[in-house]
């Protein structure tokens, strides 16, 4: 049986409460463990269980298509593997919606077969080229996969309007993407779940 529907403002609400929840429980982790930045940490995110979710790739979509309200968006993409399942739910999101919000990944390297792409998701016909794009990822830490992500975009001739985590670690991403005049948000800090 569904929920009854309420206002989009306590609906929203009620979705980042669920989705904190969610990645408290199922994503957030204390005890020392090497991040793919390369520092080490006391307190992780492991944002696939959460992603992979039903319920949490309903709300994680919701959530980013509510952050892009008012922006013009042509796709939405990262690179592999976190941003993969969160624009796939998107970009189903945003049909729904009827906003038609059209996904794709960075490989983080060329393939070596077939037609050795860097940016997957595109028909032959289709391109970045002057299109506005939405970088995504998981969990942020120095931005450095994410800036990965924006490089291949902007090779493609895309325009990143932001780059938009899950999970901001406040540990170096804000400034590595003011470097580069890059508009960043976040849902979630790290400091929301180390305070809970």
């Amino acid at each position: 049986m569904q929920p009854m529907r309420r206002e989009a403002n306590e609906r929203g609400g009620d979705r980042r409460a669920e989705l904190f929840e969610l990645i408290r429980q199922r994503s957030f982790g204390r005890g020392w463990i090497k991040l793919a930045s390369g520092r080490e940490s006391d307190f992780y995110f492991d944002m696939k269980p959460t992603m992979l979710h039903p319920a949490g790739a309903a709300a994680i979509a919701e959530m980013i298509l509510d952050e892009l309200d008012g922006i013009a968006v042509d796709y939405i993409g990262g690179l592999e593997i976190g941003a993969v399942p969160v624009a796939s739910a998107v970009a189903a999101a945003s049909h729904a919606r009827g906003r038609a919000i059209a996904a794709f990944f960075v490989r983080k390297r060329t393939k070596d077969h077939g037609a050795q792409k860097l940016v997957e998701g595109l028909m032959k016909s289709e391109s970045l080229a002057g299109k506005n794009v939405v970088v995504i990822e998981d969990v942020t830490t120095t931005g450095s996969s994410a800036m990965q992500a924006a490089e291949a975009v902007q090779a493609e001739g895309g325009n990143v309007v932001l780059v938009l985590s899950i999970v901001d670690r406040l540990e170096g991403a804000c400034d590595t993407f003011a470097a580069q005049r890059l508009p960043f948000r976040s849902l979630f800090t790290a400091e929301e779940f180390l305070t809970a």
